[in-house]
């Protein structure tokens, strides 16, 4: 480490013991979670911000990429990535955090939302894990970052998961919302008890033809149930819903999601191309790379129990709840716990 490099992680260790504590107190990080901490973060009120700067393009060998940039192109980069039914918004008071700490902050919407388009219209829309994940490293690529910190939840913790599972080289630390989601077909096609299977409700909606056009007729409707029910004390207004809505407006949204959720009950076939990835992940890899697991103790959509997926991580590793009624959408719900854990493993 050079001179410039140990002023930088001295920076970014500096711990304010008031503004954690003010942070456990508004969001009810658990004990063992302040012990953790290195750096503290300002408080801030969720929805304070509601917009970005200008939405950048990029162009991968598939997509146009429509994504956010904050922060100098000199500093360490974080990706933030997004899930499902939400979008870039779910960062908002994320981003100005981050970029305060000294952080270049890149949130990419997703392929099917806002303003990502494919270069092809003969290009399957396809939704399968794989997929994601290699779009992410393709834009990784088209920006010149080698090896940025991931962040995220849902489908963006999962394509977070895959990349640092499967190209440690190119992640060099993770923050993931419910942990260890790698999954694979064959496990997809194993029934649960029927309590659990009742939380899938939308799976199997969206695996018939009906529900492929109900979610189409109804797509702001639909998405807003998803929200209440993943976020059950979540009290969203509808400028935010609005906000974040018009992501889904996107022409290949629904392809996109009935693809991802009829391929993961093996409905539907992937594309080639992508096997010799789906067959690593079908192993379950363990990720190495240093990585703090986050939930939300009230978060109403299905998510695997934080015991479960311990093991999967076998570098420095850490399990973080959250407590005060926050939901699925956890960066929104509670952006600086969302912040606090990637500054901590960003100097880990």
């Amino acid at each position: 480490m050079d001179a410039l490099d140990e002023v930088d992680q001295h920076r970014r260790r500096f711990v304010s013991a008031a503004a954690i504590a003010l942070a456990a107190a508004q969001f009810g990080l658990t004990d063992s979670a302040i012990a953790e901490e290195k750096t503290a973060t300002p408080a801030i009120k969720p929805g304070t911000n509601v917009s970005f700067g200008p939405l950048k393009q990029i162009d991968t060998e598939i997509l146009n990429i429509g994504y956010v940039e904050a922060g100098a192109e000199s500093d360490p980069a974080v990706f933030l990535l997004h899930g499902w039914p939400y979008d870039i918004h779910s960062f908002v008071d994320v981003t100005p955090m981050l970029v305060s700490a000294g952080y270049r902050v890149i949130i990419p919407y997703l392929r099917g939302y806002g303003t990502t388009r494919f270069q092809s219209n003969e290009t399957v829309r396809n939704g399968q894990p794989s997929a994601l994940a290699v779009d992410l490293v393709a834009l990784m690529d088209a920006l010149k970052i080698d090896k940025p910190i991931l962040a995220g939840f849902d489908w963006g913790a999962r394509t977070a998961d895959i990349v640092a599972a499967l190209w440690p080289e190119r992640c060099k630390a993770l923050v993931a919302v419910s942990g260890y989601l790698i999954g694979n077909q064959k496990a997809g096609k194993v029934p649960l008890p029927p309590k659990a299977e009742l939380q899938w409700w939308y799976q199997f909606y969206l695996a018939t033809e009906r529900g492929s056009a109900g979610y189409e007729k109804y797509r702001r409707d639909f998405t807003k149930l998803i929200w209440q029910l993943a976020s059950p004390q979540w009290k969203f207004d509808d400028a935010t819903f609005e906000r974040s809505a018009a992501a889904f407006d996107n022409p290949d949204h629904v392809a996109i999601v009935v693809h991802n959720y009829r391929w993961k009950l093996g409905l539907t076939e992937g594309e080639a191309k992508y096997d010799r990835l789906e067959e690593q992940l079908a192993a379950a890899p363990v990720i190495g790379v240093p990585t703090i697991t986050l939930e939300g103790d009230a978060n109403g959509a299905p998510h695997p129990e934080a015991g479960a997926y311990a093991k999967k991580f076998s570098g420095k590793y850490s399990h973080r709840l959250i407590t005060g009624g926050i939901g699925h959408n956890l960066p929104q719900e509670a952006p600086q716990a969302f912040v606090q854990a990637i500054l901590d493993v960003g100097v880990s």
